[in-house]
């Protein structure tokens, strides 16, 4: 059976007592995981989901996220997973680009999907803890490895999030690649307060679980002291988290000690690059070291990753993952030396299929074998990879991707708003903040709170600036172009006004 599901039914049969999930005081084994999800496909089943379907998930790390997803990848349908702080508008532009025709939501906080499955006219299914009766012996579809499981909705630096399809054999082979690389086991007890709807912590730390038959423990919201204390008292031997997780941690007031997370051998970073700083005082206090990789959406968030075997360089994110090849490629897309920088381009079986209905944008980041990142790097002899550059004017805040433009297209829609760049900032508490350097339209004041206000009810929190520099004038290029290059970040980090917060909750 090629439905990813079928990891939960292999360790049902083989293992079923064993532990698969935690939340807090509620866990399952294997056997119950399956029961869970049956019961989720009834339920789903019952309300008209079937193969084919695209079904819009708006839910926080939880059990329930785990038993809804399954159920609707075993169903043959396809789960688009979105971020439960996106906004009327922003759910609205998923549903009508995937052609969702279910949609599930959360309890606490169903304002949004709700107005949007009302206005799709598409049935919606809220949960909270314990919405998922067990039970049933439906049994999942017989998928082939490249149909649809997930699409996950990514953007480049220009137009509007497009859907990146991962396919049933990308998710498995991201799993059996990580699995191996860190040298997982059954044993192995990962915890995480990673948001599930991301493809690090949907894949590449749950599939992962799930692939070698581990248990994983979830935490929401993330708090640093109680996923420390939570690692302890549950004698974790891997935590997963963004670098602002693991600082966050390092810093801790906490009574927790080295010598509590003896078991502690697993600590993998994602989502930004890791200082290795961070990664030495986390061993010191707590003695694991923290190792991080590189992957993308499209890539099913797999592709390299440093491994305890191999020497750590400081800000490499390691080597390919068993199964896959890097490379650097030039200008003309030619493979480049070692040392050398060009685009970096990976080869394997976790790229995506495609980018949902966008067949010029797949054609884009094409090249023979090759999907090519828009990242820039370069590798040693040793096949360790850097990351020298980023996606264009990307913004990481956090470990959450921010996509300029479309800030910048919500931005240009305030009647007062001339021009506007948005940037990211250095910042040492996230790695990089969010700020807008906005020229208004003549004789028209702009006040930052006010503004901060209007946007924070169009887009979701992490996408908010929080730092906004009035100018007269943007710098720009011969031909009026807008040139980012030319905004001085730290003067604009420096001086900004930083706004209060306004109405809605801030990462």
């Amino acid at each position: 059976m090629d439905n990813t599901v079928r990891l939960v039914w292999t360790w049902a049969e083989q293992t079923p007592d064993a532990l698969a999930l935690r939340e807090g005081d509620r866990s399952w084994t294997y056997a119950q995981l399956r029961d869970g999800v049956r019961g989720a496909m009834a339920e789903l089943a019952t309300r008209g989901v079937g193969r084919g379907d695209r079904v819009l998930v708006v839910l926080p790390t939880s059990a329930e996220f785990v038993l809804t997803y399954h159920a609707v990848l075993a169903l043959g349908a396809t789960a688009v997973t979105v971020n439960p702080l996106c906004t009327e508008r922003e759910l609205g532009h998923f549903v009508d680009d995937a052609g969702c025709s279910f949609a599930l939501g959360w309890q606490e906080d169903a304002a949004a999907v709700a107005a949007t499955a009302e206005s799709a006219g598409i049935p919606l299914w809220l949960l909270g803890p314990g919405g998922v009766t067990p039970g049933g012996d439906v049994e999942p579809a017989d998928v082939a490895s490249d149909d649809a499981a997930v699409l996950l909705y990514t953007s480049g630096t220009t137009g509007a999030p497009k859907g990146a399809v991962l396919t049933h054999g990308n998710l498995l082979a991201c799993g059996a690649a990580l699995a191996e690389a860190l040298d997982q086991t059954p044993d192995d007890r990962m915890g995480t307060a990673l948001p599930l709807f991301h493809v690090f912590g949907q894949a590449a730390v749950m599939l992962t679980c799930f692939t070698i038959g581990a248990s994983l423990s979830l935490q929401r919201p993330f708090d640093a002291a109680a996923l420390l204390r939570m690692a302890a008292d549950q004698r974790l031997t891997g935590l997963a988290g963004v670098p602002t997780m693991w600082n966050a941690m390092l810093h801790a007031e906490t009574d927790v000690t080295a010598e509590d997370l003896a078991d502690l051998r697993l600590a993998c970073s994602g989502g930004a690059a890791l200082p290795l700083e961070v990664s030495k005082a986390f061993k010191d206090r707590f003695g694991a070291l923290v190792l991080d990789g590189y992957g993308l959406s499209e890539t099913a968030g797999a592709s390299t990753f440093n491994r305890a075997k191999h020497p750590r360089k400081e800000m490499s994110v390691g080597r390919a993952l068993p199964g896959s090849k890097l490379a650097i490629l030039d200008e003309d897309r030619k493979p480049l030396a070692p040392g050398e920088v060009g685009e970096v381009a990976i080869s394997g079986p976790f790229v995506m299929r495609e980018y949902w209905n966008r067949p010029e944008a797949t054609e884009a980041v094409r090249h023979g074998e090759w999907f090519l990142t828009g990242d820039i790097g370069r590798m040693d002899e040793d096949g360790d990879l850097w990351i020298v550059d980023r996606k264009k004017d990307l913004v990481i805040r956090g470990g959450f991707n921010v996509y300029p433009r479309e800030v910048e297209e919500v931005l240009y829609g305030h009647p007062d708003i001339r021009e506007v760049a948005v940037v990211g900032v250095p910042d040492a508490r996230l790695g990089e903040e969010i700020a807008a350097v906005i020229s208004p339209q003549p004789g028209v004041h702009i006040d930052p709170t006010e503004l901060r206000a209007w946007l924070e009810k169009r887009v979701a929190a992490y996408k908010v600036p929080r730092i906004y520099q009035l100018v007269e004038e943007l710098p720009k290029g011969a031909t009026g172009k807008i040139l980012k290059r030319g905004i001085d970040r730290e003067s604009v980090s420096a001086s900004g006004d930083r706004p209060s917060r306004a109405a809605t909750s801030t990462h």
